[in-house]
Formats: structure tokens, sequence, C-alpha cells
């Protein structure tokens, strides 16, 4: 799975379809059925596709070969988003779709499962130390997904998703990744930040048709982040652990 011009990695939204298999197509043309909704809670992610900022890796399966893959293109990714300008105008949401051949899932346990062993095995190869200043320790509130020193926020979206349906766009296993720090300027823990998150929180609840997952926090504030990546159906305590393992103290 190399790198070449015919079959890229970071795919821009505008090219999806015109390299590449059927399959990616048939994902672009699933979310786009969602964020082309003006009922979609994220306006962010709405914003991003209405100006085509979206950027996709595609996954064939789940062997190694494909998660360097997929490492290549988060890489990319990571070395695109340092020069971010501030502007939500450049801000590009990166979409990880997984092939039907990459996970062997049903409920949303099972998809959750393996976007933490993806998330896992990202980190083992990651070619840079974590970051200064964010935590190690899943279950400390300055603990975020790191790769290539950058740290990241990771949305898990499956379709096992029935009453978060906001965290289904459709019938592929789908990580949506962003930068962290486009969350702490734009809807990070000051008073505009928590009017943008008020406003999407209810927006969630009119599209989910159920209140908002109380797992949804702020960063840095007490919240948790690892609980916000994957959502469970439930508005219940979780008493399961996080199955990240930082390789450093």
């Amino acid at each position: 799975m190399e790198k070449s011009e015919k079959n890229p990695i970071l795919i821009p939204q505008s090219r999806v379809g015109a390299v590449g298999a059927d399959w990616h197509r048939d994902v672009f043309d699933e979310v786009e059925s969602r964020l082309a909704d003006p009922g979609f809670p994220c306006v962010f992610s709405r914003n991003a596709f209405r100006k085509q900022l979206l950027r996709f890796v595609f996954v064939a399966d789940g062997t190694r070969r494909s998660i360097q893959h997929l490492a290549d293109g988060l890489q990319e990714y990571v070395e695109l988003s340092r020069s971010w300008d501030g502007s939500l105008d450049t801000s590009y949401p990166l979409i990880v779709a997984f092939s039907p051949d990459a996970v062997d899932a049903r409920s949303v346990e099972d998809y959750h499962a393996f976007g933490w062993r993806v998330l896992q095995e990202l980190h083992e190869i990651d070619p840079e130390p974590w970051p200064d200043g964010v935590g190690r320790d899943p279950n400390s509130d300055s603990w975020s997904m790191c790769f290539n020193g950058m740290p990241l926020f990771c949305n898990m979206s499956s379709p096992a998703h029935q009453v978060r349906r906001s965290r289904n766009l459709g019938d592929y296993f789908i990580l949506v990744i962003n930068p962290r720090e486009r969350f702490d300027i734009f809807a990070g823990d000051t008073p505009s930040g928590r009017k943008v998150r008020s406003n999407i929180r209810r927006r969630i609840g009119r599209y989910d048709g159920a209140p908002h997952s109380w797992q949804l926090g702020s960063y840095g504030a007490g919240g948790v982040e690892w609980l916000q990546y994957g959502l469970i159906e439930e508005n219940a305590e979780r008493t399961d652990k996080c199955p990240f393992t930082s390789r450093e103290p």
C-alpha cells in the first residue's frame, strides 16, 4: 500500500471518488448525507464539508501494513495542521474510514474496542515522543491522544449507534480526527467556548432524540477526555477502564 500519485494517502474531499476503490465513494456519499443535513449537531463539521475542507484516509483492512498506511497518512495530516492560521476556513477535519474487511464488529462496544486497538497500534509506531504537558494516564484531565508530537481529538462513529445518531456516519467505522487546539480555541473553557458547546449539545439532543451523553465534558476542566472518544448508547455510569496504555512513564 505504497503512497503514489495514483493512490495518495491523504485525499482532499474534492478528490474522493476520483482515486481509490468503489467503497471510498460509498463512504463519502454516506458522510455527505449526514453533514448536508441542516440538523446535524456539529456546526464545525458542517462548515468544513460545505467548504470542501475535509481530508480522508481509507484503511483497507486490519493488517500491520494498513495501520502503517494510516500512520503515514496521519503524519501527513499532522504536518498539514502545523501551519494552521487559526481560521475555520483552513481547519481541515480528518475522516479515517475503515472497510468492512478491517473490522469484525456488531455492537457499539465491539466498534469501540476496534477503535482503541487502532489508536494503541498508532501509538506504538508513533515517530515522536509524547508532548510535554500532556498527561500519560488517560484518567488525567490533561490526557489526549497524540501522534507525531500533536495532541488530537478522536471521535469514533459506527453503524451500530442507534440512539447516538450523531455518532453514526453510515455503514463504515470512522474516526473523525482534529487537532486538540482547535477545540480549545473555538469551544474551550471560555465564555464563548461554553456557549458554543451548549449550542452543539442542544442540537445533539434534537438530532438524537435523546439527552446528550453525560460523557461529554470540557478538556482541562475536570473532564476525562477518553470517555468522549467513544460514547455508549445509555446515559449510565461507566465502570470500564480506558484500553489505552502509554508506552512512556
